[in-house]
């Protein structure tokens, strides 16, 4: 897909520590491009959306539980995601939008008006 580039899904060293890359789906519409990627236990505070230049960053923090109790046996940990996508200039960057929902985020990237398809009107 030209609009947006596919980096492998693998955790990523960077500077400040580990971080997995989360699975996405992309889809075309007509009007739009919508992705969606998985980011279990991240919630709206812990979600972070960034658009520098043309590039998307996705960024998610699972923060530790609070056990209800003593943990017997645990293997989730507190993970940091993030992913980075290029995207094309045919996408209007001004009108992105994000919700997330039980560590499913779902953006929404128009496609500039230009792109849409058109009825052109015939005259005499």
């Amino acid at each position: 897909m030209n609009t947006l580039t596919k980096p492998d899904n693998k955790v990523e060293s960077e500077a400040n520590g580990n971080y997995l890359s989360p699975p996405v789906d992309i889809y075309e519409t007509k009007d739009a491009y919508v992705l969606d990627a998985d980011m279990p236990g991240v919630g709206k505070s812990g979600l972070e959306v960034l658009l520098e230049g043309n590039e998307l960053t996705l960024v998610g923090r699972r923060l530790p539980k609070t056990p209800p109790g003593d943990l017997v046996y645990g293997e989730s940990k507190p993970w940091e995601f993030r992913r980075t996508f290029e995207l094309d200039p045919s996408i209007d960057a001004a009108k992105i939008t994000a919700h997330i929902d039980q560590g499913l985020l779902r953006l929404s990237l128009p496609k500039a008006e230009r792109l849409k398809p058109r009825r052109i009107v015939v005259t005499d």
